[in-house]
């Protein structure tokens, strides 16, 4: 069995003001949620939003 790595991405609504927030769309299929993190701070905690959300 293999683990699906997030890739992440910013939103192209992003205005580079430090504001933002990165999403890994590729795992709502296979584990039902959408990873989001603060793009700041990348090795920081990760909230699981249900991909139905």
């Amino acid at each position: 069995m293999t683990t699906a790595s997030p890739r992440w991405f910013k939103s192209s609504y992003s205005d580079n003001g430090g504001q933002c927030v990165e999403v890994a769309t590729n795992l709502a299929a296979s584990h039902g949620t959408v990873p989001v993190r603060d793009s700041k701070v990348v090795g920081g905690p990760v909230l699981d939003v249900p991909a139905g959300a």
